[in-house]
């Protein structure tokens, strides 16, 4: 078979795997009673961003193969994830129970995502191919693979059980067996001593800790923190919110309320074609006006879900979905680049890492954790018959905390040699 081929379809199932549950956990939880805790569901996967990838890392450097290693996460993050799923069927399930076994997939399944990628670049290159070039329309069919499951949870009416957890370990089991089919990525090690002489600290990336002496960069990866606030707000809460309206007569029996999922998954078909405008907007407007035209979709991603609705006012959903691309990839990807282009070889890696860990570790991790605080208060705790005006509420709150953080960055944030970026680097 093809490599881009075989490439491809790791991809895919890779992120098949996380689309099956992401975006649609929180409306089963909700129905499950637990609404109470759906961002510890999320903040978990924060939480253990900030040390497993990087341990995991360390083990396929040294001592197991990549693609065997992607293969050992994947079987224990199925096996864990599909008995979470199993259990959830049964009711007056111990929330204990379930938040334990999806808790153990998660930590091995959040690895996976740098070892895949891990396995495609050595295979890539191996062959000879540019990397730069070949690399990202294959890791494009991840995004769909997010997508179709999206899709497959929402037509099979599995977003308001545990069902979806099942179908997501299905999928990593899948992914396990057919990782061992994937080409070999060697490790380094000689006559049982490491090839190279960085040290755990190093690999961990905690080197890049000494960035923030730099006034700068400590500013720049503050605020990384403080967007990484707003990154998994959406998928915790979007879904529950938007099916909520089935208690609504009048929007009981629209599209929106009947398939919130189909309707988030704009949000990620935005993502992919947000891109490919990355590199025009960075070389006409420099990383910090594109960082802040991100900042900028986040106040409209979450001010449209206050104000729109299933019905008429469904175009402020779509239109929320769209920005959604703006909002995520102009953060990420310009932000990454900064990185990038503030730092020299020997701390770069590194350096990408703290940023992931600032923005997908800590600052996703009180996100969600600060968000379930806010939707207990003014939804969760409340009669149905207010629950509607409080998710408004809540809306209008995470919109008005992502325009402060804009406005406070445009103020404080001054990048001395970063104003331009090379359209081909972008």
């Amino acid at each position: 078979m093809n490599l881009k081929v075989r490439l491809t379809i790791m991809n895919f199932l890779e992120f098949a795997v996380w689309g099956a549950y992401l975006t649609s956990m929180g409306t089963y939880l909700a129905n499950a009673g637990f609404g109470s805790i759906i961002g510890w569901f999320y903040s978990i996967q924060g939480i253990v961003s900030i040390f497993m990838p990087g341990i995991m890392g360390v083990v396929a450097d040294r001592w197991v193969q990549a693609q065997r290693l992607l293969s050992l996460c994947h079987l224990v993050a199925g096996a864990f994830m599909a008995a979470a799923g199993i259990y959830g069927l049964n009711e007056g399930c111990d929330i204990s129970i379930l938040f334990t076994l999806y808790s153990v997939s998660v930590a091995f399944f959040m690895p996976t995502l740098a070892l895949s990628n891990s396995v495609a670049f050595n295979a890539l290159t191996k062959a000879g191919m540019d990397t730069v070039k070949d690399f990202p329309p294959i890791r494009v069919f991840g995004t769909i693979g997010f997508i179709c499951t999206m899709w497959l949870v929402d037509i099979c009416g599995f977003q308001p059980t545990s069902q979806q957890f099942v179908v997501s370990g299905a999928l990593s089991l899948a992914l396990a067996a057919y990782s061992l089919t994937l080409p070999t990525v060697p490790t380094k090690v000689v006559d049982g001593t490491s090839a190279d002489s960085e040290t755990l600290v190093q690999k961990l990336g905690l080197d890049a800790i000494q960035l923030f002496k730099k006034k700068e960069m400590a500013i720049f990866f503050i605020f990384s923190m403080f967007l990484g606030v707003s990154l998994q707000i959406t998928n915790g809460y979007a879904n529950p919110y938007i099916t909520s309206f089935q208690g609504i007569a009048e929007f009981a029996d629209t599209f929106g309320a009947q398939h919130a999922n189909i309707l988030i998954s704009l949000s990620q078909i935005s993502e992919t074609c947000c891109i490919l405008f990355i590199p025009f907007f960075l070389k006409r407007f420099g990383i910090k006006n594109v960082m802040m035209i991100a900042m900028g979709a986040w106040v409209l991603r979450f001010g449209l879900f206050g104000t729109g609705d299933p019905g008429m006012g469904v175009w402020m959903f779509i239109l929320s979905c769209i920005v959604y691309g703006v909002a995520f990839d102009f953060f990420n990807i310009s932000g990454a680049l900064f990185v990038d282009k503030s730092t020299n070889s020997e701390i770069r890696s590194s350096a990408q890492g703290l940023f992931m860990i600032m923005t997908n570790g800590l600052g996703a991790t009180i996100g969600t954790l600060s968000a379930q605080a806010i939707v207990n208060e003014f939804v969760f705790s409340q009669p149905e018959n207010v629950q509607l005006d409080g998710w408004r509420t809540c809306w209008f709150i995470f919109a008005g905390y992502a325009l402060v953080v804009l406005v406070l960055f445009a103020i404080i944030f001054r990048p001395k040699n970063h104003e331009s970026v090379d359209a081909d680097k972008a």
